[in-house]
Order: structure tokens, then sequence, then C-alpha cells
């Protein structure tokens, strides 16, 4: 799920540069373990059997979501996460998790089959990010950051762009924007493509692309939202302003909506050079 959206920003600002939100997720990582949606199993299928071998380093990992499916797959998986709170979190399910951001992560002479990152190349600067994937990934290794985007009833849209600029007068979230899942993020994966493919050390890029739905009811809609970066660091009374918005909004749709999803990957091998 997207955990930033568009900003009021000049062309040359990245979400990468933006370390506050980035790490502004481990607030409650307990919430966020609970209601942030798992990847596809079609996903995780196929970065199994496109990766030459069981050895996976995911970025980004937070509470582990991702990385625990890889592991259910029989993956020996590692993890890196920033923040401390996730790490701990996900550490306490079982996996192994180093805390670093993953252009400052040291690597030691590991390498790994896949590289892969759940909701979070965003959070990485894209072209070291590019240039660190290739130097831990083995030969014929895979890179693959994927993200979900997804798409809401315009009225539950427009009720928490409306509450939040209310609310949030000065934030630089541009939450107004008509545009919504892969019609906003398709420039983004264009960009993720296109610096893996600068980066000289990988064959073609490609993108995998997985559409599925999952309907929320009110309490469960509210129960992830403030999980999303707009809203982590928002006040009690700020966020309950915009959570009696948005569940006003839900109610007139009878209280169950149903969100279409897009998890889309971006696929490429190291070269062997």
């Amino acid at each position: 799920m997207p955990t930033i959206p568009a900003e009021r920003r000049p062309p040359q600002a990245e979400p990468h540069r933006h370390r506050q939100v980035a790490e502004s997720f481990g607030t409650d990582p307990e919430r966020y373990d609970r209601t942030r949606p798992r990847y596809p199993d079609a996903l995780i299928e196929r970065i199994v059997a496109a990766s030459p071998g069981p050895d996976l380093l995911d970025v980004g990992c937070g509470t582990g979501t991702a990385t625990r499916q890889f592991r259910d797959a029989g993956r020996t998986v590692l993890g890196v996460e920033p923040d401390a709170r996730m790490a701990e979190f996900a550490r306490g399910t079982g996996l192994d998790v180093e805390v670093a951001t993953f252009e400052n992560w040291e690597p030691a002479g590991r390498t790994f089959d896949a590289v892969v990152a759940g909701t979070a190349w965003h959070w990485v600067d894209p072209v070291l990010g590019a240039a660190k994937a290739a130097q831990v990934l083995r030969p014929g290794g895979l890179l693959a950051p994927f993200h979900h985007v997804f798409e809401v009833p315009r009225p539950v849209a427009e009720a928490f762009a409306t509450v939040y600029q209310r609310v949030v007068p000065d934030s630089p979230f541009d939450l107004r924007s008509l545009r919504q899942g892969l019609d906003l993020f398709q420039p983004f994966f264009d960009k993720v493509a296109d610096t893996i493919r600068a980066s000289g050390a990988f064959g073609e890029p490609e993108q995998w692309r997985f559409d599925w739905e999952r309907s929320y009811t009110r309490d469960e809609w509210l129960d992830q939202l403030p999980t999303t970066g707009a809203m982590t660091r928002l006040s009690p009374e700020q966020l309950a302003e915009v959570h009696d918005g948005v569940a006003a909004a839900i109610d007139e749709l009878g209280g169950v909506f149903t969100v279409s999803y897009n998890t889309v990957a971006v696929a490429a091998t190291r070269t062997a050079a």
C-alpha cells in the first residue's frame, strides 16, 4: 500500500529524502503489522521461481509482512530495516533483521539470490539502491522491489482529502489530486526501471502486475488509517477528527466498501559482469 501521497514539492525532491516520514511507521508496529495487507501469493511465487537460489534480502522489511511470506515459501531471508521499533517487532516473529538504511547497510561480504522490497523502495535512494543491490546480488540474482497501489471509492477519498486539509492546512501532502492507483504511481515504477537500467548491472527491467480486491468495513479501514504516511505524525486530536470525517463517508456507503489493489513489481536480473 502506498505510504506517501503526491506532495506539493519541487520535481527534484523525492520520497527517500523525507526521513522523518520514512522512519515514522514504528509508532505502532503492532497495528501496522495487523492492518497492512499481505502480498499476493502469485507475486511471492513468481519471485521465488525467478530467483536462482534460496537466499533473499528484504530491504525496508518493516514488521516483516513480506519477509514471513518468503520464509514460509522456503526462502532464507535477512531483513534490513531503518526503524529499530519495526525491526524489534519483526524479530519477535522469528525473523533475522539488521537495523540500517539500505544505503548505509554493511553486507560484510554476504551475497544473495534475490533482493526485494515490499512497498519500501520509494524510501531508498533509487540510484544508490540499484548500485547496492548489484553489489550484493550473485550473478543471475533477481532485484524485485514491489508496491501496493490502490483505489478507494471517490466519496471516501474526497472525504479524507477535505478533512485532512482542514486539520493539517500546512501539510506537504497534496491529497486533492484526482489521480489514484496506477495512474498516480506509474511514473514512479518507470523511474525505478530507469535507475535499474542506468546502473548497467542488470538485464532489461520488467513490470509484473497482480490485480486483486479487498472489502473493508468502516472499523477495518479506520484501524489501518493511522499507519499511512500522512497520518503517522498527527496528534490524537487530529487523528480523531480525520477518523470522524472518513467514518461518515463510509457510513454513507453502507459501512462497507471495496478497494481495488494493483501490486506491481519492477524486476531485473543481475548480469554476470
